[in-house]
Parts: structure tokens; C-alpha cells; sequence
């Protein structure tokens, strides 16, 4: 029999979903840090191959004008990400050094939910608890929410998976869609669990990278 009572392990609720809380680590685990600085700097690699473009168009000692160009963008896009490394360390501070993501997961896709600073992981499995119990006593419930401040949601639809990606020692799985990337989180004792569900609802074309 599952065992409804929340935790913080991947629990099944007898609505047919998995539900699980975890808390990111902003100062130790690098994810974010990663992603903010490979936008960064693919906006400074397409200002610098611009400037190139207007530089063979125009410049008369191509060369020469070329290599300034270079000089200044790699120093422009050094500057950049340090201070996009700054900013977000300033925001990790902020947010106590960590983030709350609840997530939802049945065989049709998968639900990442990042909550407000203020909503603590206690908070979180208080409200799971409550839900288990609702939704145990009628299981015929629909509509039952669970009422907590959410910062940002993102839906992937397993249907329309073209790629995961696996990080371990991250706690970390990318699932890939053509314009939607989501990243799931799950604890080491759950990351396998979490996996092959994934796995076995996404389409067979789907490619998987360790």
C-alpha cells in the first residue's frame, strides 16, 4: 500500500499523482548560477559576431579593427558575467541561501512549482499532509488545491519531450521540449524513482544524456 503521509520523499496520492517538496541549495548547487551565465554570455557571443558583421562591412583594415573588436568584447563579456556572478549572489542572499519547488508528476507530464521565499518547506508538507488526508477521505475530490504562493509554474508535457538530461550530483533532471525547458530536482533516494517514470511516458525517439 503507498504511503500518503508527506515527506519529503516522491509520494503517490491517491489522485494518481506524485507529489515531492525540495529545498535548492542556491550557494552549493551551481544550476542556476550556470544557466544565468550561458544566457549571458550567448547575448555577448551574438553582440560580438554583430560588431564583427559591421566591422567587415565597413572597416578598411578589417584585421586590425576585427581584433579591437575581439579585445573589447571579451573584456565587455568578462565584465558582464562577473557581475551577473555578483547579482546573483546577491539574490541567493536574499532568498536565505535556498528555494522552495514543489512538483507534480502522472503519466501525462509534470509540474515544477518555485514558491515565494516566505513559504517555508514546513509550510509545504503541512499542506501536502492536508491534501493526503482530503483527498484519502474522498477520493472522488476534484479541485482541491494546495494554496501556496507561487512564484513561477512550468507544465512539461511528456508528449512533447525531445531530450533529458542527467545530472546526479545535482539532484538534477533536464526534461527538454522544443521551447520549454524544465528542470526537475529529486533527492538521491528518489532520483531513480522519478527517472524511470519519466522515461517510460516520454516518446521513444526522445534522446537521453548523462
Amino acid at each position: 500500500m503507498a504511503n500518503y503521509n508527506a515527506s519529503e520523499a516522491v509520494t503517490l496520492y491517491p489522485d494518481g499523482k506524485y507529489r515531492w517538496v525540495y529545498e535548492v541549495n542556491l550557494y552549493t548547487n551551481p544550476t542556476i548560477l550556470l544557466l544565468v551565465l550561458k544566457i549571458f554570455f550567448w547575448i555577448c557571443f551574438g553582440l560580438w559576431v554583430f560588431m564583427s558583421l559591421l566591422t567587415a562591412c565597413e572597416s578598411r583594415h578589417f584585421v586590425d579593427d576585427w581584433l579591437g573588436v575581439t579585445k573589447f568584447a571579451l573584456i565587455f563579456t568578462a565584465g558582464f558575467l562577473t557581475f551577473a556572478t555578483i547579482c546573483y549572489y546577491i539574490y541567493a542572499l536574499i532568498m536565505g541561501g535556498r528555494y522552495c519547488v514543489l512538483f507534480e508528476m502522472d503519466d501525462s507530464g509534470l509540474l515544477h512549482q518555485q514558491l515565494l521565499k516566505d513559504v517555508k518547506k514546513a509550510h509545504v508538507l503541512a499542506a501536502l499532509t492536508s491534501l493526503a488526508g482530503a483527498l484519502r477521505g474522498n477520493l472522488t475530490a476534484t479541485g482541491i488545491g494546495l494554496n501556496l504562493a507561487t512564484r513561477t509554474q512550468q507544465y512539461s508535457d511528456f508528449a512533447s519531450v525531445t531530450s533529458v538530461e542527467l545530472y546526479r550530483k545535482r539532484d538534477l533532471i533536464k526534461v527538454n521540449a522544443p521551447l520549454n525547458y524544465n528542470q526537475v530536482y529529486a533527492a538521491p533516494a528518489d532520483f531513480d524513482r522519478v527517472l524511470n517514470h519519466i522515461l517510460a511516458h516520454i516518446p521513444a525517439s526522445a534522446t537521453v544524456h548523462q
